[in-house]
């Protein structure tokens, strides 16, 4: 009798992820992606799962082969491409100095795929920024020129690691040439991550930044970065800050 074949592991996960799926919930998170014309997330379909309930999935395939991974990244559904990213995440952190290398480099080669905020924010301080602390950090500078709006997310995001060990010396450099950037998704992203400097390294870096810079940042990248000042502090940054 001819044995029965396993399901490849990303077919398996798709069929997980569509057993717990929800339609309302993905009308839902389209909306609140941005997925209609124009808009940053055109095109983008979502099933309608939560991300507790896909890093559950991810838990129980946490061994998948990279190419198993390749093929959820390279999905048009925003679920699978997210359970590829955090099965990255997985094998990075329990990989060696080699298998981490490799990670970094399959991940950065597949930017196109990681074409979401939440997708960046979730996963690349634990690759990129925990791959390049103690490195040189060029590869930061590249992805913040870059045409790519995700790849310069990246750049900023990817600092958050450093600014838990502590060193904000990363994010207020990449925050630098990002000042000007057009995109609202970077202010935010900047902004958050000054904001995070002020909490986790140092209150007076942030301020020092800000003191420099605050007259030609961008509002939304202002109101995040000081979002957690006092009122009298907020108002003397807003009174000087670009509209």
């Amino acid at each position: 009798m001819r044995k029965r074949r396993n399901k490849p592991e990303s077919e398996a996960i798709r069929s997980e992820l569509r057993s717990v799926s929800d339609e309302a919930k993905a009308r839902i998170l389209a909306s609140f992606f941005k997925t209609g014309p124009g808009e940053y997330g055109e095109g983008d379909l979502f099933l309608g799962v939560s991300v507790p309930g896909i890093r559950k999935i991810v838990k129980a395939h946490k061994n998948a082969e990279m190419q198993e991974i390749q093929k959820l990244l390279r999905s048009k559904y925003h679920e699978e491409r997210l359970a590829a990213l955090l099965m990255l995440v997985e094998l990075y952190q329990r990989g060696d100095e080699s298998r981490k290398q490799d990670i970094y480099d399959f991940y950065l080669a597949n930017t196109a795929s990681i074409n979401s905020w939440d997708l960046v924010d979730l996963t690349a301080p634990h690759i990129v920024g925990e791959y390049l602390h103690g490195k040189d950090t060029s590869m930061l500078t590249r992805l913040a020129h870059s045409k790519n709006l995700w790849e310069r997310r990246i750049a900023i995001l990817s600092t958050y690691h450093f600014i838990r060990q502590g060193d904000c010396r990363e994010t207020l450099r990449i925050a630098k040439l990002l000042l000007q950037d057009p995109h609202d998704l970077i202010h935010k992203a900047v902004g958050w991550m000054l904001r995070e400097v002020g909490k986790r390294c140092s209150i007076e870096r942030e301020c020092g930044f800000l003191d420099r810079h605050a007259a030609v940042m961008p509002r939304t990248m202002l109101r995040y970065a000081i979002e957690r000042f006092p009122a009298e502090m907020k108002s003397r940054y807003m009174r000087g800050a670009s509209v």
